[in-house]
């Protein structure tokens, strides 16, 4: 067993206003996402200027966190917490008391930054395609987040690199599954988005890559977390809420590849 790190999630506190590791994770996110996306700008004939790249950045940033906090009330407090919700509506505003999906973030990102392309005179899939290697580096610092804070942690194990969480009632060893994530959505994901992206692809086949390659990575890692807690399992006894959410991706990511490079199907869309 490995000893959880006693990180204090409060990074630094000015009186009052306290930062947290969290939101810091985040930040460090979307500047990484900005530098990222800066040196695809820089590159000859790439279409893009930094302008573009900071508002896109900026398009971006409000539709993770909208989304996020929309599709995390969606998709796990009304199920769990229903009467609740109806109780306090508002709730659903008050993002600083914590909880964020990635597939609501994923969906905001989706129409913020297509909306943005409206803006600016460019094609969806030239949006899309250009946002999506960006994208993995920004999850893999949430997931450190995640870990910093102690939560969102694997399931019962006992192996030799097992933790005890601090918020775990039960003080199990569990699976580092935020670390497995951070390596998995982080560091794998962007390698791959990024290396099918390093050449000329079809319209919407970098898009298509993300949404395969993540889909497939949360399902697997889904293996080793804990069922979310209220929900469990969603059916057959195996299957979380965040596989039956990851779903989609997988089918959605393989139909955009095959048909982006079957006959040019996207063709009109992308001009």
């Amino acid at each position: 067993m490995i000893r959880f790190p006693q990180i204090d999630p409060i990074a630094l506190s000015l009186g009052p206003l306290k930062i947290r590791w969290y939101a810091l994770t985040y930040i460090a996110g979307f500047f990484a996402a900005w530098w990222l996306g800066n040196k695809r700008a820089d590159k000859p004939d790439s279409g893009w200027d930094r302008q573009q790249v900071a508002d896109l950045i900026t398009n971006g940033m409000l539709g993770v966190i909208l989304g996020g906090r929309i599709g995390y009330i969606l998709f796990y407090t009304i199920p769990n917490r229903f009467d609740d919700f109806l109780a306090d509506p508002m709730m659903a505003l008050r993002i600083w008391e914590g909880g964020m999906s990635f597939h609501g973030g994923f969906l905001g990102v989706v129409i913020a930054v297509s909306l943005y392309a409206r803006s600016i005179n460019k094609t969806m899939y030239e949006v899309l395609d250009f946002t999506a290697p960006l994208v993995p580096i920004g999850l893999g610092a949430g997931r450190l987040g995640n870990f910093i804070n102690g939560e969102l942690w694997g399931r019962a194990i006992d192996v030799p690199w097992a933790m005890i969480f601090p918020g775990d009632a039960l003080q199990l060893t569990r699976h580092p599954s935020q670390l497995y994530q951070f390596f998995g959505e982080g560091v794998l994901l962007f390698c791959l988005v990024w290396w099918f992206s390093s050449i000329k692809r079809r319209p919407f086949a970098v898009a298509g890559m993300f949404c395969f390659g993540y889909g497939v990575v949360r399902f697997i890692e889904e293996f080793f977390r804990e069922p979310d807690l209220g929900i469990g399992f969603v059916a057959f006894q195996w299957l979380t809420m965040g596989q039956l959410l990851s779903l989609p991706m997988v089918v959605a990511g393989v139909s955009i590849l095959v048909l982006a490079y079957r006959n040019n199907t996207f063709r009109k869309v992308s001009e």
